[in-house]
């Protein structure tokens, strides 16, 4: 169960929260951060005294590439008890966090903003604009954007393989789309689908219309060598091992593909160094 919701525990988290939304300044100056996504974008844009807490998976290097920074912030605990006590006049949310939490903070009168999902790079750039200023430092917000920038051209500036076409599967066979973030970092790295892919924010292929397909190459968040599921048998196939060994095989960790803040320069740089192996191998 999320959160066990009672008149007496109502009573008392409210009495708690009475000082949340007076003398709220703005900028806030206590701010809690309960997603991942929100996690980075306040580590590099808040200044260190307005975090009070992080989300519970703000240190896990699979999905975050700000976990040392965040291991000096306290992490908050998944339900509204733990976010009452630390008085945030600012709570980031993501928009699928919880929702049982996230309505029982609203009962209690925090100041809930979401961070939506991003699918690209553009609408990365605007919503860290729109944080940024959030947080009361617009000019951080400009630096982190300068930073993204200088990086695509770096990618845009790395040699590249002959080959072109790529799909990101999935456990099962589900094939990330074009109008996803990590379909648009690809796109960022010359890697498109082959005719025939799956549209929008993707769907799942069956092994043999992958076959047909035959992309280049076969991306992956991990590189997979024995299941543990019937989800990873599909990417441990024997037909995918004879057309995709290793050198056909591009790992895009999960920790690149999430969120649209600081993990794109570290996407940029992680793709260019990709590309630059891959086109050296086909020499």
């Amino acid at each position: 169960m999320l959160l066990t919701i009672t008149r007496r525990s109502i009573v008392v988290l409210a009495g708690l929260a009475l000082c949340t939304n007076a003398g709220a300044a703005d900028p806030p100056r206590r701010v809690a951060s309960f997603n991942v996504c929100a996690d980075q974008l306040v580590i590099a844009l808040a200044d260190p005294g307005q975090i009070v807490a992080l989300s519970p998976n703000a240190r896990d290097p699979a999905i975050s590439v700000v976990t040392e920074q965040a291991a000096k912030y306290p992490l908050l605990g998944r339900t509204a008890e733990t976010m009452v006590p630390l008085k945030p006049d600012l709570v980031l949310v993501g928009p699928w966090d919880r929702p049982l939490t996230q309505r029982m903070l609203h009962v209690l009168g925090f100041n809930l903003v979401t961070v939506p999902l991003v699918n690209d790079v553009r609408k990365g750039e605007a919503q860290i604009r729109e944080i940024a200023k959030l947080l009361g430092h617009p000019e951080r917000g400009e630096a982190l954007i300068a930073e993204i920038e200088a990086a695509r051209q770096r990618l845009a500036a790395a040699p590249r393989p002959k080959s072109s076409t790529a799909m990101l599967v999935g456990n099962s066979g589900y094939t990330v789309g074009p109008e996803s973030l990590a379909g648009a970092l690809m796109r960022e790295a010359g890697l498109k689908p082959p005719e025939g892919a799956p549209g929008g924010y993707g769907g799942y292929v069956p092994l043999e219309q992958l076959v047909m397909l035959r992309p280049d190459f076969l991306v992956m968040a991990s590189i997979i060598e024995t299941p543990d599921g019937q989800g990873t048998l599909y990417l441990t196939h024997p037909a995918l091992r004879a057309l995709y060994p290793r050198g056909k095989r591009i790992l895009l960790p999960s920790r690149f593909t999430l969120c649209a803040g600081p993990s794109l320069v570290a996407a940029f740089d992680y793709l260019t160094d990709v590309l630059t192996k891959l086109a050296a191998a086909e020499k």
